[in-house]
C-alpha cells in the first residue's frame, strides 16, 4: 500500500456530454500523489481536457467518485473550496486573463483568498519576478503575445500557492526561448502536477511518468510506449515494429 498522500484520486469515473450516449471517460481510475509529476499524451478527442474539467468540478460525471486532497467531492461547494489549492491552467490563456494589467491579473487570486491589497500585490510581484515577467508587469494583458499571456496565466495560478497543478497544453504557441523558460520554471517547482501535451520532448523534460488515454481510460507508463515521433502504442515495454 502506497503511504504517500494522494492529491487526486478518481475511481470509476464515467462522463458523457449531454445528448450523447458515448462515454468520453469510461470507468476511469487515476491517482496523482504528493510529489508526482505526470505527463499525459494522447490524440485529440481522447478526453484529456474533459478529464481535467472533471477533476475541477467543471464537468459532472454520471458515475464514480472524486477525492481531492483526501476529501470527497460531492457538491459544487466542495469543488469551489478546493480550486485555490489545485491550480488549472486552461488551454487558452485568454479564458483566465481578464484584468487590465499583468499585475492585476496575478494579484486577483490572492485577493480572492482574503489577502490584503498590499499582501496580494507583494505576492503577485514575487511570482512575476520568479517567472521572469517583471519587464511586463504593468503591461495591458490583452496586448501581450500568446507566449507572454501563457506565462502570465501560469503566474496567476502560482500566485495562489497551490498544492498541485493541472496544465493543459502549456507549450501551445510558445517559441523555443519561452518554452525553455517554462521548462526551468516547472522543474523548479516542488509541487505535484499533471501536464497535457503533444510534445514528447517537453513532457520528458518536466515529468516523471508519461500516461496516455484510450477508450476513455488511463493507460499508465507500464502500458504505453511513447516514441519521439509522438504517438503511442499499447505494447508496454515490449519491442515492436512498424
Amino acid at each position: 500500500m502506497n503511504a504517500t498522500p494522494c492529491i487526486i484520486k478518481l475511481s470509476h469515473i464515467s462522463f458523457a456530454y449531454p445528448g450523447s450516449d458515448v462515454d468520453v471517460l469510461n470507468n476511469l481510475d487515476l491517482t496523482l500523489c504528493q510529489g508526482e509529476k505526470i505527463g499525459l499524451i494522447a490524440p485529440n478527442g481522447s478526453g484529456k481536457t474533459t478529464l481535467f474539467h472533471t477533476i475541477m468540478g467543471l464537468s459532472q460525471p454520471r458515475q464514480g467518485t472524486i477525492e481531492l486532497l483526501g476529501k470527497p467531492m460531492r457538491t459544487p461547494k466542495d469543488f469551489e473550496a478546493i480550486r485555490t489549492q489545485i491550480g488549472l491552467l486552461f488551454q487558452d490563456a485568454d479564458d483566465q486573463l481578464f484584468c487590465p494589467t499583468v499585475l492585476d491579473d496575478v494579484a486577483f487570486g490572492p485577493l480572492n483568498l482574503g489577502f490584503s491589497k498590499e499582501e496580494a500585490k507583494n505576492t503577485a510581484l514575487e511570482t512575476i519576478h520568479e517567472l521572469g515577467l517583471s519587464g511586463i508587469r504593468d503591461s495591458v494583458t490583452h496586448r501581450l503575445s500568446g507566449g507572454q499571456k501563457r506565462l502570465v496565466a501560469l503566474a496567476a495560478v502560482l500566485a495562489m500557492r497551490p498544492k498541485a497543478l493541472l496544465l493543459d497544453e502549456p507549450t501551445a504557441g510558445l517559441d523555443m526561448d519561452v518554452k525553455e523558460t517554462l521548462i526551468n520554471i516547472l522543474n523548479s517547482l516542488d509541487i505535484s502536477m499533471m501536464i497535457i501535451s503533444h510534445e514528447f520532448d517537453f513532457i520528458h523534460e518536466v515529468t516523471h511518468k508519461i500516461y496516455s488515454m484510450e477508450n476513455g481510460k488511463i493507460l499508465t507508463d507500464e502500458e504505453v510506449h511513447v516514441h519521439q515521433h509522438e504517438h503511442v502504442h499499447r505494447h508496454g515495454r515490449h519491442p515492436h515494429k512498424h
